[in-house]
């Protein structure tokens, strides 16, 4: 059972969230919060596997909510419940460490799905806003906010291992990195555990941050003709 905690300021989006999730088998919604003052008093009380988290609260906004639950309960996952002009708080909000974040007003399944997928240690970003995220991802790698990685791990990758790394820094999911390179999307995700061990990164975001850093996803995307729609 998946425990997940909705915090969220407005109190018809938390309601109307914990009856579509409680009703999904493996999903139990054990507490939701109006701030990140209450949401942090619920993890004291009973800690959740997930959190869904809005960027905008009052007291104590989802950014530097996240950034004390990171520090304090690593373990914890947050997917960050955002609109189109929240290009700041989500930017802050992954480098604190949250594992990707959805538009508010997607769909139930896209919602359910993006709980598992974290919760079994991987990240989640919308597909809707995947060149929104390149962009945020070429900022944080431009930034202050820098991926560090040991030279022997990036030595010890493979070929295959280079081209799925290339596919995660243009925003590419699993089901498509598998379409691309003729693999199933379990290998898919063998591959990526294996490079995130070996690269010794906690998730797909900071692989996607690194990719854009060493300039993997640039190529890609300069060769397709998509770099510039990132920039704007």
């Amino acid at each position: 059972m998946i425990k997940v905690l909705i915090a969220d300021d407005q109190e018809l989006i938390r309601q109307s969230l914990q009856i579509v999730l409680d009703s999904k088998p493996g999903i139990e919604v054990t507490d939701i919060a109006a701030n990140g003052q209450e949401v942090i008093g619920c993890i004291r009380k009973r800690k959740p596997d997930v959190i869904l988290m809005d960027v905008r609260m009052p007291k104590m906004d989802g950014v530097q909510c996240t950034r004390i639950i990171k520090e304090n309960y690593p373990d914890i996952k947050i997917i960050i419940l955002t609109t189109f002009d929240d290009d700041e708080y989500v930017y802050n909000a992954l480098k604190y460490g949250a594992s990707g974040y959805l538009l508010k007003g997607g769909s139930v399944d896209e919602l359910e799905q993006a709980i598992v997928t974290v919760y079994n240690g991987r990240a989640m970003i919308n597909p809707d806003i995947t060149t929104k995220v390149l962009r945020l991802f070429s900022q944080m790698a431009k930034a202050d906010y820098k991926i560090s990685v040991g030279t022997r791990g990036v030595e010890e990758l493979t070929k295959t291992e280079w081209k799925i790394i290339r596919e995660v820094g243009r925003g590419a999911a699993n089901k498509e990195i598998a379409e691309n390179l003729k693999l199933s999307e379990g290998t898919v995700r063998n591959y990526l555990s294996t490079i995130l061990n070996k690269l010794d990164l906690r998730d797909r975001t900071q692989l996607a941050i690194w990719a854009v850093q060493t300039n993997m996803a640039k190529k890609e995307l300069e060769d397709s003709g998509q770099w510039e729609k990132t920039r704007k």
